[in-house]
C-alpha cells in the first residue's frame, strides 16, 4: 500500500520499500548514473576501521547509507553534507536513533583507515566501510548502486568513479523505506526520519 506524505512542501513517496524506478532516480542534465532497476534492500556485511560491520549491527536505529568514495570531488560531499545538515536539526535523544553508513565503492584506494577520518569530517554518527570488489558490488547490488571507473590522463589520481548519489533511509527493522536523489534538501529528509522515529516509539 502507497501513501503520500508531504514533508515542507515536498511530496516523498511513502511505502514498506523504496517506490524508486532507475529512470526516477536519474539527475536530470548530470553524468550521475540512475540507480539499476527498483532497490530492494537488504543485509550486508564489510569492513570498518574497528572489524566486520553488518548492517544488522544497526537494529533498532533508522540508518542513512551511501555509495561513494572519499576522493570524490563535489557529488560525495554535497551528499554528505546534506546528511549531516538534517543530523544537526535532531536533538540529542534523536540522534542516538540514528546512525550514518558511508560506503565506498573505491576500495583500491580508501582504506578502512582513511575512510573512518573522512566521514568523521561530517558527523560523529557516521561510519565508514568498504572490502573487497566482490563484496563491495554485492552490496551495492542490493540497492541497485551502480559505478564504474574511469582513466583520466589529467589528474593525479589516474582514475575517476562515476557512481550514483542515492541516498537511503532504511528503518529500525532493516527495511529500506526511502532513497532519495542526489541533493534531495536536508529538510525533506528529517522529516522523513522524523516519521520513523515516531512508527519505531509505536
Amino acid at each position: 500500500m502507497r501513501m503520500l506524505l508531504q514533508v515542507t512542501g515536498l511530496v516523498i513517496l511513502l511505502a514498506s520499500w523504496a517506490h524508486l524506478s532507475a529512470g526516477e532516480n536519474a539527475v536530470a542534465g548530470s553524468s550521475i548514473p540512475p540507480l539499476k532497476g527498483t532497490p530492494q534492500g537488504g543485509d550486508f556485511t564489510l569492513l570498518s576501521k574497528s572489524g566486520p560491520l553488518s548492517t544488522k549491527a544497526f537494529r533498532g536505529k533508522v540508518l542513512m547509507l551511501y555509495f561513494g568514495y572519499t576522493q570524490c570531488p563535489d557529488v560525495c560531499p554535497t551528499s554528505l553534507s546534506f546528511m549531516t545538515q538534517s543530523l544537526n536539526e535532531l536533538d540529542t535523544p534523536e540522534l542516538e536513533k540514528v546512525a550514518g553508513l558511508f560506503v565506498s565503492v573505491d576500495p583500491k584506494r580508501d582504506s578502512v583507515t582513511s575512510l573512518a577520518d573522512y566521514v568523521g569530517y561530517f558527523h560523529p554518527n557516521f561510519v565508514g566501510v568498504t572490502g573487497s570488489a566482490e563484496a563491495v558490488a554485492s552490496a551495492a547490488e542490493l540497492y541497485g548502486a551502480q559505478y564504474s571507473f574511469t582513466q583520466t590522463n589529467d589528474s593525479a589520481m589516474g582514475y575517476i568513479v562515476n557512481h550514483s548519489a542515492t541516498i537511503y533511509l532504511i528503518d529500525q527493522a532493516g527495511v529500506l523505506r526511502f532513497a532519495f536523489p542526489h541533493e534531495t534538501p536536508p529538510e525533506t529528509m528529517l522529516g522523513a526520519m522524523r516519521m520513523l522515529f515516531e512508527e519505531g516509539s509505536t
